[in-house]
């Protein structure tokens, strides 16, 4: 096929041999199938940001480190500078996240780096070495439903435990190989003790994929996987084998509704004290 504009640099520079075909758009990048003198791997190429459905909110930037105060300070103004800096950290962190969750054996595709804007990395295939399905293209048994499910829970246990939350994790997100699922697209991950959405985020990745195999396997549909893991890792006993149930038991004790509007009270005082304190230096 004729090459793409995006990776023509990479042949150039000797990185791709061959763009053999497109494998799918999606709504923030496209993917090839690319030849890498004897392996055949994929090439991730980010849509520029207006192109995207996929925007770059403010939850998941939230808690992700800059090189430095001047890219910070670009990047708060909105500045070209600041832009093009934003697009770097967001394909960035998926290589990042690659390599950390490669680490932690949770079964991602292998990183092979990333290039003005396109990510090189492994394919993942089949039994028969064809282009693996997506987890939403794929119709399973009752077992194997329960058995894919209890892979991606202790998958998204070992993100956990190595800092990340995938935040955007569903059946379109997950590939399925003979081996079972393997979890994609990754530039979203968010850091699970910087980034005050974490929980949520969690909550709702593990939510799909018990929604999604529930389908196959009903009993799922009433588990708790989300809520425990969560409650483990904040006491700070979650491991990557920690054994889990499905089962959670919520709060019962009611909220001190008082306890709560004094508290509430308490800070509004402080901060009228606060600003009367800044009127007062202003006229002296």
């Amino acid at each position: 096929m004729k090459t793409p504009k995006r990776l023509q640099p990479l042949i150039e520079d000797g990185l791709i041999d061959e763009v053999i075909s497109q494998l799918m758009s999606g709504k923030e990048a496209t993917v090839y199938m690319v030849r890498c003198g004897s392996d055949i791997r994929c090439a991730k190429v980010y849509k520029e940001v207006n192109k995207r459905s996929f925007k770059q909110a403010v939850q998941y930037r939230e808690g992700r480190k800059v090189r430095n105060s001047r890219q910070a300070r670009a990047m708060a103004k909105g500045s070209k500078y600041g832009r093009e800096e934003q697009e770097s950290l967001w394909h960035n962190a998926e290589v990042d996240a690659l390599y950390k969750l490669a680490q932690a054996h949770v079964r991602v595709p292998q990183p092979y780096g990333c290039f003005d804007g396109v990510l090189l990395m492994e394919l993942i295939t089949d039994a028969d070495g064809d282009v693996a399905p997506r987890l939403n293209d794929v119709t399973l048994t009752q077992e194997q439903a329960l058995e894919h499910h209890t892979q991606i829970i202790r998958d998204v246990v070992r993100m956990l435990c190595a800092g990340l939350v995938h935040g955007d994790l569903s059946e379109f997100n997950v590939l399925v190989d003979q081996d079972g699922p393997v979890i994609i697209d990754l530039p979203q991950a968010v850091d699970a003790v910087a980034n005050n959405h974490a929980e949520w985020m969690l909550e709702r990745d593990v939510n799909n994929m018990r929604d999604y195999y529930g389908q196959f396997a009903p009993e799922l549909l009433t588990t708790q996987y989300a809520k425990e893991i969560w409650d483990i890792y904040e006491s700070g006993k979650l491991k990557p084998d920690t054994e889990l149930t499905g089962h959670f038991d919520e709060p019962t004790e009611a909220a001190d509704v008082d306890a709560v509007l004094v508290e509430i009270q308490e800070a509004f005082e402080e901060e009228q004290a606060r600003l009367r304190r800044i009127k007062g230096d202003e006229e002296d």
